[in-house]
């Protein structure tokens, strides 16, 4: 491999945390993992970032299962699996919306989540791709009585 998951995302970047380097864990992934953030990478990530054809900022790619229980990820995360990207828009010129309105409308996903924020633009968006059974489930992250919870889309 040389150094890149995808066109537009390198290794480095995907596996990037700064949790793991303070804490000296190693969040480098398995060949099987690779193999499944390549696939998302090329099949929602590169779409999404031709189409707003301008920097994507990934705020969490893969995490070890070591640093999942360390920031405290679902028992369950698909970033532990190398099938989850958490998209940002800190550095483009559109915002989480329009990322999140992209992907529900033109690419097949497992899960799409609209990351807590407000009725106009999600904080950031999770999405997740498998190999095989995707869902095409579309949620929101809100808090509720200090703890996230998860309901279905319904716009």
């Amino acid at each position: 491999m040389d150094g890149k998951i995808s066109k537009h995302i390198s290794l480095k970047e995907a596996t990037r945390s700064n949790t793991a380097q303070r804490l000296g864990i190693d969040n480098f992934p398995t060949n099987d993992v690779l193999i499944k953030m390549e696939l998302i990478a090329n099949k929602i990530f590169e779409p999404l970032r031709e189409y707003v054809d301008c920097p994507i900022y990934i705020s969490s790619f893969y995490r070890s299962p070591e640093l999942n229980t360390a920031i405290g990820g679902s028992k369950n995360s698909q970033h532990c699996k190398g099938e989850a990207i958490d998209l940002d828009d800190v550095y483009s010129k559109v915002k989480n919306k329009v990322f999140f309105n992209y992907i529900k409308e033109n690419l097949d996903f497992d899960q799409l989540i609209w990351e807590f924020g407000d009725e106009q633009n999600p904080a950031w968006v999770h999405v997740s791709y498998k190999e095989k059974g995707n869902r095409n489930r579309i949620l929101k992250a809100i808090k509720e009585k200090g703890k996230t919870k998860y309901i279905l889309w319904d716009q």
